[in-house]
């Protein structure tokens, strides 16, 4: 069959990003280069034939950062256009397990406080990320959704 009859040329590009946390802290990287030069990031990239999203992102972070992640489980999929293409950014929970920060791709990186999100100027497909975190970091300190009673 075709590509055409399948739309295959219509499908996103997977893009695989890392939402790296330290306690209350994620980790955002600023794009030194490309069609969003300037914009903030949750660190990633796009996969490889052959490679698992797990794969993928471990490489791109040691190829990126210098650093050693462990990959723990999907956060969220977002879907994404931009004038240079549509994007499928499949964003997991990761963990820094080894190494120091050297910025290879990126022109900053920095340690920022969920809460704080907001104030960077995002790439949009990591705007719905940056917000999930700070709601659900809202609702723990709230205790929205917990059984504790207030009477």
């Amino acid at each position: 069959m075709e590509a055409s009859v399948l739309g295959v040329e219509n499908m996103p590009l997977p893009v695989i990003a890392a939402v790296i946390r330290r306690g209350d802290d994620v980790l955002l990287c600023q794009r030194r280069e490309g069609a969003l030069a300037g914009k903030w990031e949750f660190p990633g990239g796009k996969l490889e034939d052959g490679e698992t999203p797990e794969q993928c992102l471990k490489r791109e972070i040691e190829e990126e950062l210098a650093i050693d992640i462990e990959v723990g489980h999907i956060y969220q999929a977002v879907h994404a256009h931009y004038d240079h293409g549509d994007f499928l950014i499949i964003a997991y929970l990761a963990e820094h397990v080894g190494g120091e920060i050297s910025l290879r791709v990126h022109s900053a990186c920095a340690w920022v406080n969920v809460a704080d999100l907001d104030r960077y100027d995002l790439a949009d497909a990591n705007v719905p990320i940056a917000r999930s975190l700070k709601e659900e970091s809202e609702s723990a300190r709230s205790g929205v959704g917990s059984n504790r009673r207030t009477d």
